[in-house]
């Protein structure tokens, strides 16, 4: 009898159920896909992700968009950056909410995977003809090319038609103009003659007397933002990009095209930093010319989140930062019309005769990218 009441009470003590462990891959064999691609779990179970080398995240999302993160309360990873040969793999798990069984939707942050389908779902429907299957999640994934394209793209209304029709009174801004000028530099006691991008609102290209070291932070606090935002800089003065924790970039664009790269513009290229790192990488541009300069972070919905920077914007004038940040933040991401003005003229830098004043934009501060990551 004795017995039979303690075995009771350790009976009373233990759970009904046990929370089962899904295991899931992310990115084994190089491949862009999550395996399984989705799992049928139930409340209090744990999805354990093991992530395989090269870059990427879990992040939740809604179905539609799917290459969104959720804006508040969804579940990111964030990268997890795994070299080639590590051992073992790191690990993140995400308990199942008890939300009645609806289906939970995930996709990899990383550039373009979304959008070559590697996206991961929880309790999906299981009929594939369902028009909120897994399978339609993923086509979807694929025709929006990891971009939220269900956005509206209209760009100029006139006035009066948006009360009217509900649509976007946007006016995007004019394209900045410039000229190629020549200009007397005395510097350093000697004369100079150099001819330089001039555009409307910019001072003569004259050296500064001392060179100054401006820093930049990129990504600070997990904020989407450089920081500060907007700077102004001489000739032969150096700005200094601080990379913060996440996986962020420093990429030279126009103003017209916010988050469109300059073919000839600098790069540091992505550059994952650890939450606990307290050795940040830097990414060095030396200043040549006193022509505006436009940049952007290349992660995936960054740029359109408004994580944009310029050095020696012409506040006076239409193209001024927060300008370029509005045009940034629009729904298609950059303006599909381009600047205008002489060529080799390509705001990049001053194109100087003899000597040269400044050294060449982008220097990187880094000894190498790590190429694994990318």
């Amino acid at each position: 009898m004795l017995s039979s009441t303690l075995a009771l009470s350790l009976a009373a003590l233990l759970p009904t159920t046990f929370a089962a462990i899904l295991e899931v891959s992310v990115g084994a064999n190089g491949q862009l896909a999550y395996d399984p691609p989705f799992v049928h779990a139930a409340a209090g179970d744990i999805v354990r992700f093991t992530f395989n080398p090269k870059n990427h995240t879990v992040t939740q999302s809604a179905f539609d968009p799917p290459c969104v993160p959720l804006p508040e309360g969804g579940f990111r990873t964030g990268f997890i950056p795994v070299a080639a040969g590590t051992d073992p793999l790191p690990v993140q798990e995400f308990t199942v909410p008890d939300n009645y069984g609806a289906p939970l939707w995930f996709y990899c942050g990383q550039v373009n995977h979304c959008g070559s389908g590697m996206v991961f779902a929880i309790n999906p429907p299981a009929d594939a003809a369902d028009p909120h299957s897994f399978e339609a999640f993923r086509a979807l994934a694929i025709a929006r090319n990891g971009t939220d394209a269900a956005a509206p793209t209209s760009t100029t209304v006139h006035s009066g038609a948006a009360a009217a029709t509900g649509t976007d009174s946007y006016t995007t801004p004019p394209a900045p103009h410039w000229t190629e000028a020549t200009a007397t530099v005395i510097w350093g006691g000697s004369t100079y003659t150099t001819t330089y991008t001039s555009y409307d609102g910019t001072p003569e290209p004259t050296p500064a007397v001392a060179p100054q070291e401006h820093k930049i932070t990129v990504g600070a606090d997990g904020k989407l933002e450089y920081s500060p935002a907007n700077i102004t800089a001489a000739i032969g003065d150096t700005v200094v990009f601080e990379f913060r924790p996440k996986n962020h970039t420093v990429t030279q664009s126009s103003f017209s095209n916010p988050c469109s790269a300059l073919v000839t513009g600098f790069k540091s290229g992505f550059q994952p930093v650890a939450a606990d790192a307290t050795d940040f990488p830097k990414f060095t541009i030396t200043i040549n010319d006193t022509a505006p300069i436009w940049g952007y972070c290349g992660q995936v919905n960054h740029c359109q989140s408004g994580m944009v920077f310029s050095i020696n914007a012409v506040e006076s004038g239409p193209n001024n930062f927060a300008a370029f940040q509005q045009l940034a933040s629009r729904p298609s991401g950059s303006s599909s019309s381009t600047d205008s003005g002489s060529t080799g003229g390509a705001g990049n830098g001053a194109i100087v005769t003899s000597p040269r004043v400044g050294l060449a934009v982008g220097t990187l501060a880094l000894a190498s990218v790590l190429a694994a990551f990318l």
